[in-house]
């Protein structure tokens, strides 16, 4: 990769400018809903200013990270395995491993509902999510399939102690992703078969 010493400076438009500004300054993440706000933008202009911030950003040591609902900024990837490493044995002492398994839960599989974490986990977790949530590592949001149930997600602080721009940057974001649905999915078939021998023992 290039340093960006040695690379041509790439120019951003005012808003990316401005956005940068205002991510400085305010230290930590922004919802996107109050930076469209900051700015005087409408909700197409900030992603593309975003992302021409982002492009403006790459090789140094700062990068831009988003999720659909927050924006920040934070160290880049070139450092992301020691940061990674640095935050995951600090959290492993202070949220235990519970607090790890629901967090890889939600980074890897998405957004998830409390019922699905506990499914996968095969325990209540209640407790643990409401230590995450405080923590700032996990954010709750409305679930649009269902209102009686909230969908739970990695907050941006999260995703910079880790030192990646997107979940998708996690390692083998992809293949674990994969086996936790195959893992769903092969659960979900061994139920509904006992559900059906159940059934026919009983007629």
């Amino acid at each position: 990769m290039i340093p960006m010493s040695e690379k041509e400076h790439i120019p951003m438009s005012d808003v990316a400018a401005r956005a940068e500004a205002f991510l400085l300054s305010e230290g930590g993440p922004l919802s996107m809903r109050k930076l469209t706000s900051i700015l005087g933008a409408d909700e197409t202009t900030l992603h593309v200013a975003l992302d021409e911030l982002a492009a403006a950003l790459e090789g140094s040591g700062i990068a831009l990270i988003r999720t659909d609902s927050e924006v920040s900024l934070s160290t880049s990837p070139r450092a992301s395995e020691a940061v990674r490493q640095a935050f995951l044995d600090t959290l492993g002492r202070e949220i235990g491993n519970a607090g790890l398994e629901v967090l890889s839960i939600v980074l890897y599989r998405g957004p998830s509902t409390r019922a699905r974490i506990d499914y996968i986990r095969g325990v209540n977790t209640s407790s643990t999510i409401r230590l995450l949530l405080s923590r700032g590592l996990l954010e709750r949001t409305a679930n649009p399939e269902d209102a009686r149930e909230y969908l739970y997600r990695p907050t941006t602080e999260l995703l910079a102690h880790l030192g990646v721009r997107s979940v998708s940057e996690l390692p083998d974001h992809d293949t674990i992703r994969t086996e936790l649905e195959q893992f769903e999915k092969s659960q979900t078939q061994f139920e509904h078969h006992g559900e059906s021998g159940d059934t026919g023992g009983d007629t």
